[in-house]
């Protein structure tokens, strides 16, 4: 299991490596990162949700858990629990994010635009507020 709070800590390290990323115009691996942060921050606040003290993280763990065992980020926002508050409230910042995939890395460079990858750092940083 990882613990909520490290799932919490490693996301907002992520979103540090996403800025960075960003200010040397690495605006593919901005955006990759980004979606990496938000996937955890989502799995946290799943766990808070369900009061799991952490997410599984072994194929052990995920034996009758299958459907936790993703990176979609709107199957992760469903499980959350707070699915209509984000959509409601922070639908502009979920539509910058929510087409993210981990398949992203095999994209040809300059896929993602210096806007793009800026855009998906601010939603993410919201949304994990939210979250």
């Amino acid at each position: 299991m990882i613990k909520r709070t490290e799932l919490k800590k490693i996301a907002r390290a992520r979103i540090k490596d996403a800025e960075v990323l960003l200010k040397a115009k690495r605006y593919d691996g901005a955006a990759y990162i980004c979606g990496y942060a938000l996937e955890l921050g989502l799995k946290a606040r799943i766990c808070q949700t369900l009061k799991w003290s952490g997410y599984p993280s072994t194929n052990k763990e995920f034996a009758n858990y299958r459907c936790f065992k993703t990176h979609d980020l709107d199957v992760l926002l469903h499980l959350s629990g707070i699915e209509e508050k984000i959509k409601t409230f922070s639908f502009n910042d979920w539509s910058n994010v929510a087409n993210w995939n981990p398949e992203a890395r095999y994209e040809p460079i300059g896929t993602v635009s210096e806007q793009d990858a800026y855009d998906m750092i601010m939603s993410t940083q919201k949304l994990m507020k939210v979250l």
